[in-house]
């Protein structure tokens, strides 16, 4: 296993501690990347008005010679630990996506970084799927997905995969999967 990734921070050398706005993993030059290809997200705006104001955001790698799954560990720790902008916290990472409504309830406590948690656990979720998806040409099933990945559902005893049937459906909705109907069985495929 490579132990090649990093986790780094973009830091604004305006404020005094310089201030993070946005933690991510990666290899190679990924950490300055963001600086020479400067995006139309939130963060890419930061990044356009800390060089309009003369100044170059700071690069810090936080920790080096991990393997992947340790650096996303970390990214997910302090993405979750700092919180995202939508969320009330410091980072610009994206890790919500714009399309989720809320309905508010003023009694339920959500506790900072919860958000960020789930929507990355969810992208790891969908990734895991799509691979599977990728690589059975033929297809895959609800079950499928459940079995192979380690995410059978056990509702008292009864298996109904919930959850991975949940994700299917937010791919289906993405455009990432198509599904058709054979056999009496749902088969997902890549779009």
């Amino acid at each position: 296993m490579s132990s090649t990734y990093y986790v780094y921070m973009l830091k604004d050398p305006r404020c005094r501690p310089a201030k993070v706005f946005y933690t991510g993993k990666g290899t190679g030059s990924r950490a300055t990347e963001h600086l020479r290809n400067i995006d139309g997200t939130n963060k890419g705006k930061y990044i356009q008005k800390i060089i309009e104001s003369g100044f170059t955001p700071i690069v810090h790698k936080v920790v080096e010679n991990l393997t992947e799954e340790l650096a996303l560990q970390i990214e997910l720790e302090l993405i979750s630990g700092l919180g995202t902008i939508e969320s009330g916290g410091v980072l610009y990472n994206s890790v919500i996506p714009k399309s989720i409504k809320r309905k508010v309830d003023r009694n339920i406590v959500v506790p900072v970084g919860s958000v960020e948690k789930a929507q990355l656990g969810l992208k790891l979720i969908k990734d895991a799927i799509v691979s599977l998806s990728e690589e059975n040409a033929g297809g895959i099933t609800n079950a499928d997905c459940a079995h192979y990945l380690g995410l059978q559902s056990d509702n008292q005893g009864r298996q109904q995969d919930y959850l991975t049937y949940s994700v299917l459906g937010l791919l289906m909705k993405e455009g990432v999967l198509t599904t058709e109907k054979r056999a009496n069985r749902r088969i997902y495929k890549k779009s």
